[in-house]
């Protein structure tokens, strides 16, 4: 049998995106068939009727859209739109001022394979190579999870408690007597100022600090450097595929000189040193069990290293409940994304080891998805 084969066919103007598996025939919208769906007759086909005629960019917009329709991809023409755009190197919207140009034989070569792979329901961004994440391009691959919307919601939050944090520490006034006592202990003590400056400082007033646990494709640690350029911050994931991923990232958007990115699957062994501000993540959380009921972009494609949270999905909040205190600093804090039904667990997890400001937020969609709390 012949691999699977796409081919666009002509017929009454309209098109039709054939999958073509050998021994197979496809009736097309006309009645007509396709004389012999084998990837010979189909080339026929294609080199015979597509080329006298050719194809305009809404045909071929059309074409895609059903054939991913028929193989249960969502938001089936937002997709074949990102797949020519691509193919084209046009932006998405520009498609739609060019609905009559006509789209050439290796252009439409060049689509094919993306099609039959997305009908395959492999993501969109792993076929693109790339997401946009708070405004920030990423190359993205199988090594990574795909970034979500929602975590966009926890990169904001990150950035926004660190800028208040800044705010609240130049708002700290002292009296006379204690700001010229503080600045004759600081002549005095120039040196180890120096090293505690590029670590950061006990009370606020030194860059901040920033642990990204899990960092994947690196879009919270960049995100976060990109919004407050004076943080330090140390990005560790236990895949080192998944780190080649995210530094790529850093480099591209310019902020690899603020990101120490690490490989470690706790934070017990990091070599980063203690006294962290904020420790950020989005851990695997989907149970275990639940895995085989993902839908098939996430389920066969995306790593499982960065779903599965064990038999209830909280396996890594409670790593990261017993390790944060011992790297974060006084008055640190966290901030963690979770899945559905989760909130409660966590919040009492933290709850009876006397974290403080404990805080859980809602996502865009109405669900409980974040939770925040101060260093006992």
């Amino acid at each position: 049998m012949y691999p699977p084969q796409a081919v666009f066919v002509k017929a009454d103007w309209r098109e039709h995106f054939i999958v073509a598996a050998g021994g197979q025939r496809h009736k097309l919208a006309s009645g007509r068939r396709a004389a012999d769906a084998s990837p010979e007759r189909a080339g026929r086909v294609r080199s015979g009727r597509e080329d006298r005629m050719g194809m305009t960019v809404l045909e071929v917009i059309q074409g895609a859209t059903r054939y991913l329709e028929e193989r249960g991809v969502g938001s089936a023409r937002l997709q074949a739109e990102w797949l020519l755009a691509g193919v084209l190197g046009v932006p998405r919207l520009q498609l739609y001022l060019d609905f009559s140009r006509q789209v050439g034989a290796s252009e439409l070569d060049a689509l094919r394979p993306l099609v039959r792979r997305r009908g395959r329901r492999e993501p969109l961004q792993y076929i693109l190579g790339t997401a946009v994440f708070c405004g920030l391009e990423l190359r993205v691959s199988s090594a990574v999870l795909i970034p979500r919307p929602e975590t966009e919601q926890l990169a904001e939050r990150g950035w926004t408690l660190l800028k208040m944090r800044r705010t609240e520490n130049s708002r700290s006034t002292d009296s006379g007597a204690e700001a010229l006592d503080r600045s004759r202990r600081r002549e005095e003590e120039a040196p180890e100022r120096e090293a505690a400056d590029e670590e950061g400082s006990a009370d606020g007033s030194a860059a901040p600090r920033v642990l990204d646990f899990g960092t994947g494709s690196g879009c919270l640690a960049i995100a976060l450097a990109a919004h407050v350029p004076e943080a330090k911050i140390t990005a560790v994931d236990r895949s080192e595929e998944a780190l080649a991923v995210a530094r790529a990232n850093a480099q591209k958007n310019r902020v690899a000189d603020r990101i120490e990115f690490a490989q470690a699957d706790g934070l017990d062994r990091l070599q980063t040193g203690r006294g962290f501000d904020l420790l950020i993540a989005n851990p695997p959380y989907v149970p275990t069990a639940e895995i085989a009921r993902l839908e098939p972009e996430v389920r066969d494609h995306e790593p499982r290293l960065a779903l599965d949270g064990g038999a209830d999905g909280l396996e890594f909040y409670r790593l990261l409940h017993r390790q944060s205190p011992g790297v974060l600093r006084p008055q640190g804090q966290i901030l963690w994304e979770f899945g559905d039904g989760q909130a409660e667990a966590i919040r009492a997890m933290l709850d009876a080891s006397g974290w403080r400001q404990i805080g859980v937020h809602l996502d865009l969609s109405g669900r409980l998805r974040f939770i925040e709390a101060r260093r006992p």
